[in-house]
């Protein structure tokens, strides 16, 4: 269950994922220096507007995808706040997979593995892109590339993935079905 996890944010302190109990949340990795930064802004867009409603975000920065996050958890938190105006909680700097992955992330993809890329000029690039990285994508639960988001319910169900290549407003819609 996912209220069994823990993650420590940007400041070193532990996080219980019970805190987040009865709320709708969206959990995703990111980086602030990769084609995909841009979604921190209808990611924040969200949080404020769904907030008082019972959702949240949890903010995983990795640096493990094309080394697109590099510096100090302050930095990082720094760049968003000062690009994005980010409020939602930012945890530590981590790796979502490999055997170092954080086990929330392990359970995510045991949850939730991966159904694509999708359709478009984003979802052919990141399927050639990944080929040469591993011609064996498709057939695992591995988290991709950075961006890649799970929406929780209420329970604390994982009842959606949606890779970076995701549309904003699918996400939303989802998020929004279920406040």
């Amino acid at each position: 269950m996912i209220y069994d996890y823990t993650l420590t944010n940007g400041k070193g302190e532990e996080v219980s994922m019970k805190e987040y109990e009865g709320k709708v949340l969206l959990i995703v990795n990111t980086a602030t220096g990769c084609g995909f930064t841009p979604q921190y802004e209808p990611i924040e867009k969200m949080y404020e507007e769904y907030h008082g409603q019972g959702f949240d975000v949890i903010d995983v920065p990795c640096n493990q995808f094309g080394a697109q996050t590099p510096g100090t958890d302050e930095e990082v938190h720094e760049f968003c706040t000062l690009h994005y105006n980010t409020q939602f909680p930012q945890m530590k700097k981590s790796d979502v997979n490999g055997e170092n992955e954080l086990p929330l992330f392990a359970w995510l993809k045991s949850q939730k593995g991966f159904e694509g890329f999708g359709k478009g000029p984003k979802a052919l690039a990141m399927s050639a892109m990944l080929k040469t990285i591993d011609k064996d994508y498709k057939n695992n639960p591995d988290i991709k590339w950075n961006f890649t988001k799970f929406v929780v319910d209420r329970e604390g169900n994982v009842v959606a993935r949606f890779e970076p290549t995701a549309d904003m407003a699918d996400v939303e819609a989802c998020v929004k079905q279920l406040l």
